[in-house]
């Protein structure tokens, strides 16, 4: 590793996330690269997306589908719909899929998702991985959907930064960063692969928040993670920063910090949020180039995208599913990579905790 690109102390993350020289930059994603080959190997994994919902009881100050919300037509997809996505992408040889939706606590829910993940693993044949990105649940029930199914959980934390945190969320129970951490911890115990996240650039951030973040990823010993920029939404609180959004200079930032999480982390899954793609339209490959090896191509039936908006600009919601993964192979052979069709892809960080554990 090149002496330059160390990640030896906060300082030096703070370092590499503060560049401002293209060349530096560059190297930088280069060096990043470079670790993802040796670590994660040279395919992107596939985890096709099923937006199955955009009801939610929790009104995040950031957030389109926030409860608070009036402008938004509320969806539920049924387990037909959900189901035949999920065998949809069985057959164009994605290895896993991601069921996400808008955060709620009910039995009925509970059941509902573990009844789904029960026929997709019967009618794939097992042959489908399962991500589940469905917020902050009880024990039991993260229990219940990893015995019916699921092996991976996505819970972002947007900061580990309290204070920050605090800004981004109202201050009543739903809204608890404490619980949230709680939450991580509780995937752990029930044996998912677990995944969280930040925002990239939220108004107030510094790199020594995001440092922060870092150390907070390694600590937790999470096995992927999923991050983005911020992009404001017009019908949200957070919407009034609008006016001062710079894209370009919150996707350099987004892609620094994909470099600085392969160089420090080595081994987890990293997604290339279709976020930068909403600010540049080769803005996933950009992330793959920069050491991102998971990407998300959508799923969703086309007449519920538009319900799914967490920000503005979102790409891709007049295509279908056919025509995403055609554009997706394309771009992801553009960089010169290959795509792990049929394989789950799962985080190699995972396999070596678990290996240790035994």
């Amino acid at each position: 590793m090149n002496r330059n690109f160390k990640t030896d102390s906060r300082e030096d993350l703070i370092r590499l996330l503060s560049l401002t020289d293209p060349n530096e930059i560059e190297q930088l994603f280069k060096a990043a690269l470079d670790v993802k080959y040796e670590n994660c190997g040279r395919k992107v994994y596939y985890r096709g997306l099923i937006e199955f919902s955009n009801i939610c009881a929790k009104d995040c100050y950031y957030c389109g589908i926030r409860k608070s919300n009036k402008n938004v037509d509320r969806y539920r997809m049924d387990e037909e719909e959900i189901v035949k996505e999920a065998l949809w992408a069985r057959e164009a040889g994605y290895g896993s899929i991601v069921i996400q939706g808008g955060e709620l606590q009910s039995p009925v829910l509970t059941d509902f998702i573990e009844k789904v993940l029960i026929r997709i693993k019967k009618e794939s044949d097992r042959e489908l991985g399962i991500t589940l990105s469905l917020g902050e649940q009880t024990e039991e029930t993260y229990r219940r959907w990893f015995e019916a199914g699921a092996h991976r959980y996505l819970l972002r934390i947007e900061s580990s930064n309290p204070e920050l945190y605090s800004q981004l969320h109202p201050a009543d129970k739903l809204h608890s960063h404490q619980t949230r951490i709680e939450c991580l911890k509780r995937l752990r115990r029930c044996g998912y692969q677990v995944g969280t996240g930040v925002m990239i650039g939220l108004p107030g951030q510094t790199v020594e928040d995001l440092a922060d973040d870092l150390l907070f990823f390694r600590d937790m010993d999470i096995d992927m993670i999923g991050m983005g920029p911020f992009i404001p939404h017009h019908q949200t609180p957070m919407g009034e920063y609008e006016k001062d959004f710079d894209g370009p200079a919150q996707l350099t930032l987004a892609l620094k910090m994909i470099a600085v999480t392969r160089l420090f982390l080595k081994d987890v899954n990293i997604a290339a949020a279709t976020a930068l793609q909403a600010i540049e339209h080769n803005g996933r490959e950009q992330g793959v180039s920069a050491g991102a090896n998971i990407v998300m191509p959508n799923l969703t039936e086309t007449k519920y995208r538009a319900g799914y908006q967490l920000y503005d600009n979102k790409p891709c919601l007049d295509e279908n599913s056919q025509m995403c993964r055609g554009c997706l192979d394309k771009r992801i052979v553009s960089v010169g990579e290959t795509v792990g069709y049929g394989e789950w892809g799962d985080s190699p960080h995972f396999r070596k905790r678990t290996a240790r554990q035994q």
